[in-house]
């Protein structure tokens, strides 16, 4: 399938333009909040009315492609084969609901299962973070310089609150190592300091939606993607997935391995 990258970001730039200033509205309104597999597991309406509206206008411009998305609005999507998008309307919706910033929408586009283009919007502070190896890494118009592919001692890591606090597979070991941890509650916004270098790792269980604008993003700014096991990233299933420069993923592995 012969796909054009370009015109595919400028689509995704376009679209979460409009997700960026239909949430901002959103967010100073009453929500009607509720639960899905726990009480920290929040969805709202306005998570059902963005992917509503995102699925929608994907369908209209890519009727023959198949979404993956949160909140049951989009495909029953058994391969990875043609044109496939991946979309999470609201990441970090406990964010949203508590804080009313550090939340995301995040959109990873996939063809035929290889990564093409990602875009992420930091809503309330109204960046988009695109691209994609063909055509290079934006923050809005302005090219990402490549972050430094820095070694675990010499940078700040974000781990999934509930793993870190009950140190899953011994991450305290990792964190021990690195110059400290963070936690933001939202991927979206990891995936941004990590393009940027604020962070050199991010380490959570992670679901397709969650995981593919970054996947797409971090890879083509030369980062590395692996699975707690190294084994191959499967896109249709969740998983605990490391994110982080090649220095760090590299040492992470082996550390965790050790345990």
């Amino acid at each position: 399938m012969n796909v054009d990258s370009k015109k595919i970001d400028a689509f995704l730039v376009e679209l979460l333009t409009q997700v960026g200033e239909n949430l901002r509205e959103d967010s100073i309104k009453k929500m009607s909040v509720g639960t899905k597999k726990n009480r920290n597991d929040l969805v709202t309406n306005f998570d059902k009315k963005t992917e509503k509206f995102i699925n929608t206008r994907i369908k209209e411009a890519y009727p023959e492609a198949t979404i993956v998305s949160e909140e049951g609005y989009g495909d029953l999507v058994k391969d990875m084969s043609g044109l496939v998008f991946f979309v999470d309307p609201i990441d970090g919706t406990m964010n949203f609901v508590k804080r009313g910033d550090d939340f995301a929408s995040m959109i990873g586009v996939y063809i035929d299962g290889e990564p093409l283009i990602g875009a992420i919007i930091d809503v309330m502070d109204n960046e988009i973070y695109h691209g994609g190896k063909e055509i290079g890494l934006f923050i809005d118009q302005t090219p990402i310089d490549i972050p430094k592919n820095l070694p675990l001692i010499e940078g700040l890591v974000d781990i999934s609150a509930p793993m870190a606090l009950a140190n899953k597979f011994d991450v305290q070991e990792v964190v021990k190592k690195s110059s400290g941890l963070r936690v933001y509650g939202s991927a979206g916004i990891i995936f941004g300091h990590l393009l940027t270098g604020k962070e050199v790792m991010y380490m959570s269980y992670l679901a397709p939606w969650d995981l593919a604008a970054g996947r797409v993003l971090c890879e083509a700014a030369g980062m590395s993607v692996v699975s707690i096991d190294d084994s191959p990233i499967n896109m249709l299933e969740s998983q605990v997935v490391i994110v982080g420069t090649q220095k760090v993923a590299s040492e992470a592995l082996k550390t965790l391995k050790a345990r």
